[in-house]
């Protein structure tokens, strides 16, 4: 099976859209961390501090448990119908459940009903989010040049930083400029709203672009798989199992780094609101630049020398990180970049990893399935176990040492399961592992 020349503008446009989408998906996602503490006194005004912000922290963990029906959902949907339907609807599924949690009633309005209300619709961003991630590098990675798939596909990580620094932004110019009555009143709203005029924007973009040409050829030869979900894991359990294994420490760094550090550094370290949000910002901004260049050492060295790289940094760095962030704000800035920057070297091997790990058939769904996974058990759940470990212990490091644990999971399973992904087809039909075609 060959698929179609792709011309550098064709490239370009993919690129656009994929990544504004991508923005408008993770900028959705952000605003509940963004908000949480806000969210915490709003929602469950009946707990102390401590209790508000773990059951906030439980909601934000519930938005995962919809992500594995979102991720069979997609995954079918993308191998099936195709990749770029199956983002268009991811879009507006996020788009329009993030808008309703902008104009829902709080707790002093509608009681009990709020937080259930906010849960569902925390829900519903769960399940879209479930097929976009994997959707997007799918759609990204299967129209990138050869030998140039992790720069092209960084386009996914670098959006979902960029979309947390958009947020963080929001969040720390809403904190830092209105009074603590205005912010409970309408200001934590802000960057819900904003999600129905991004999201038409995202939609606009997605749907003036093609399909990719491996899914093209796959209708063209009649090969798209009926039952991809169920290939999957007849076929590719290994591939799948795998993904999850070393997708685990991405999943737990990533959301550390990115909702969990805004309120640890303020209930738990004593800073700021408004510190809180540019160190985040400034961290964000890291991760953001750091995936350029882990994405050309990427294509330069393969993705399993990263992956090890990155699980490694985990295992040493996360100790020095955590005491930085206790020393001062110039501290906090440093240790918290200092995740953000191995959460890029991961994520930027992850991307074009997944795609290439599982044959075209079935690539949305193994992928989703193996990913997703790992992002329900792990990443939803991080903030909240991180929350509850200060609380256990009494002291303000442990998280680090639950990141340590995870990432030494991760890394026997790269050394002792991962196979090499680079050089393989993207067009391939089966598990044989064939060469990628070199211009």
């Amino acid at each position: 099976m060959t698929t179609p020349h792709i011309t550098a503008d064709v490239r370009r446009k993919v690129s656009l859209a994929s990544a504004i989408g991508n923005f408008v998906e993770w900028f959705d996602s952000a605003a509940y961390a963004v908000m949480s503490a806000t969210i915490a006194a709003l929602f469950f005004p009946e707990y102390d501090k401590s209790a508000a912000l773990l059951a906030t922290w439980a909601i934000f963990a519930g938005g995962f448990i919809a992500r594995p029906l979102g991720a069979a959902f997609f995954g079918r949907y993308g191998d099936r119908l195709g990749r770029n339907r199956m983002l268009a609807l991811t879009i507006l599924t996020m788009s329009g459940a993030t808008f309703l949690i902008g104009i829902l009633p709080t707790y002093a309005s509608w009681g009990m009903a709020a937080p259930i209300l906010l849960f569902l619709l925390r829900c519903a961003q769960g399940f879209s989010t479930g097929g976009e991630y994997t959707g997007a590098s799918a759609f990204i990675v299967e129209y990138a040049p050869e030998g140039r798939r992790a720069r092209f596909a960084a386009a996914v990580p670098v959006t979902v930083g960029l979309a947390s620094v958009a947020g963080s932004g929001v969040g720390f110019l809403l904190t830092s400029t209105l009074s603590a009555g205005a912010l409970e009143s309408w200001g934590w709203r802000v960057p819900f709203l904003l999600a129905a005029p991004l999201g038409l924007i995202g939609l606009y973009l997605r749907s003036k672009v093609e399909d990719t040409p491996v899914f093209r050829s796959l209708e063209k030869h009649d090969e798209v798989e009926s039952a991809p979900l169920r290939e999957a894991v007849r076929r590719n359990g290994r591939q799948i199992a795998t993904l999850f294994g070393y997708s685990i420490t991405n999943a737990i760094g990533y959301y550390l780094m990115s909702s969990y550090m805004i309120a640890y550094m303020s209930e738990e370290l004593s800073y700021t609101k408004s510190e809180s949000q540019i160190t985040n910002v400034v961290s964000m901004l890291a991760y953001s630049v750091a995936c350029l260049f882990a994405a050309r050492a990427s294509d330069r060295f393969g993705r399993r020398p990263m992956l090890i790289v990155a699980c490694a940094g985990f295992v040493l760095l996360p100790l020095p990180a955590f005491w930085l962030m206790g020393s001062g704000l110039a501290g906090a800035m440093i240790g918290t970049s200092m995740l953000a920057m191995l959460v890029s070297v991961i994520g930027t091997s992850n991307v074009p990893a997944l795609v290439e790990m599982f044959p075209a058939k079935v690539r949305a769904s193994g992928s989703a399935i193996g990913y997703t996974a790992a992002y329900v058990l792990f990443g939803g759940t991080a903030p909240f176990v991180a929350t509850g470990l200060v609380s256990a212990s009494g002291s303000a490091i442990a998280p680090a040492f639950y990141m340590i644990v995870i990432a030494i999971v991760s890394l026997i399973v790269v050394l002792t399961s991962f196979k090499e992904t680079r050089n393989l087809r993207l067009d391939r039909v089966t598990d044989t592992p064939e060469p990628a075609a070199r211009a």
